[in-house]
């Protein structure tokens, strides 16, 4: 897969600049190196990448951290950071609190925590989806993250900063990585051309960045996509990412009735329309004529919009816990109109 394949693997490759510039700062404190890291940002944005580049940088065996260099970035040559790379380091733990969630994890991670590392200069605990953690498993972990055994980092990572309690967040230096532009996809995208020598026009590279929802992940993911179907002319690209005969979803919402919108729905979904993408160019659309609506002051197309905006993005958010793609987007379409029509 590309995103696995081009994962940065030292801080000057992030594609995410904030990133990169929050990262150095935190490996120039040296000796004074937080004990508890909150990584925070939308999805993609390259927060579990950047930690396992940190707990790289301060295990490596041939930079700063081992005092042969003043590189802070991670060789990527030595032992250490080949077995980091590969997760063949029993230091460095990664917990998924998504599926690993509840205090039994979290206490088992914490009598991990209390032993010396092992090969490492530095035991890392990455806590990916952190706000998943149940209150009880994070009450168990708040004393150690007060008290953290010598040589042991934590970095929790989360979309969702607002479902941490404060009291482990008062805990932690937060890292707030933003969301990424559209330019840094594009550069990510470049540099994935490149090694794959695909021949590819830069427009196409700005259409998937326009529809990869600010996530480099996702990005990547497009690109392969649109590769294996061989269909990496701009315009073949367009009629797979968003709609057949270029039709937006969103002027039939505005303009048509309610069996249009489903059945044109129907029809999207079962000639292999991707609904992700779908969903995320009508909510980009969407905006743009929301702005346009504002300043024109009209006040129907910006309540209609503005209600699209909202049904669509839980739609989207839905998506991840769905058996059918189209469930969200025909359930959004029809709470659209059920709400929008003239009582």
């Amino acid at each position: 897969m590309y995103y696995l394949k081009y994962r940065p693997k030292s801080i000057a490759e992030l594609d995410n600049p904030k990133a990169r510039e929050l990262l150095y700062s935190i490996l120039k404190k040296d000796k004074n190196l937080p004990h508890a890291l909150l990584f925070t940002g939308q999805r993609g944005t390259g927060k579990t990448s950047s930690a396992r580049i940190l707990a790289k940088a301060i295990n490596c065996l041939n930079n700063y951290f081992s005092g042969k260099s003043q590189e802070l970035d991670p060789c990527n040559q030595c032992q250490m950071c080949l077995n980091i790379t590969n997760e063949a380091v029993s230091d460095i733990v990664e917990l998924d609190a998504a599926s690993h969630r509840g205090i039994e994890d979290i206490k088992s991670l914490i009598k991990e925590a209390q032993f010396a590392p092992m090969s490492a200069r530095h035991k890392v605990f990455i806590i990916d989806e952190a706000h998943m953690i149940t209150n009880e498993a994070f009450n168990a972990l708040l004393k150690t993250l007060e008290e953290p055994p010598q040589r042991t980092i934590f970095i929790l990572a989360t979309t969702n900063p607002e479902k941490l309690p404060d009291t482990i967040k008062s805990r932690c230096v937060i890292v707030n990585f933003g969301a990424v532009t559209q330019e840094d996809i594009i550069t990510m995208l470049k540099r994935i051309k490149k090694g794959e020598q695909l021949k590819i026009e830069e427009k196409t590279l700005a259409l998937i960045a326009d529809t990869a929802n600010n996530s480099f992940r996702d990005a990547a993911k497009i690109l392969e996509e649109l590769v294996s179907l061989n269909k990496t002319t701009y315009e073949q690209a367009l009629n797979h990412l968003y709609t057949k005969d270029n039709k937006q979803l969103l002027e039939i919402l505005l303009n048509q009735d309610l069996q249009t919108a489903i059945d044109w729905a129907e029809n999207f979904y079962q000639e292999g329309g991707d609904v992700k993408n779908l969903i995320s160019f009508t909510l980009k659309t969407a905006k743009e004529q929301l702005i346009d609506s504002i300043k024109s002051n009209n006040k129907t197309k910006i309540n209609k919009l503005t209600l699209i905006l909202r049904l669509f993005q839980r739609a989207y958010q839905e998506l991840r816990y769905t058996p059918n793609d189209l469930i969200p987007l025909e359930l959004a379409i029809i709470e659209f109109y059920n709400s929008s029509k003239p009582h």
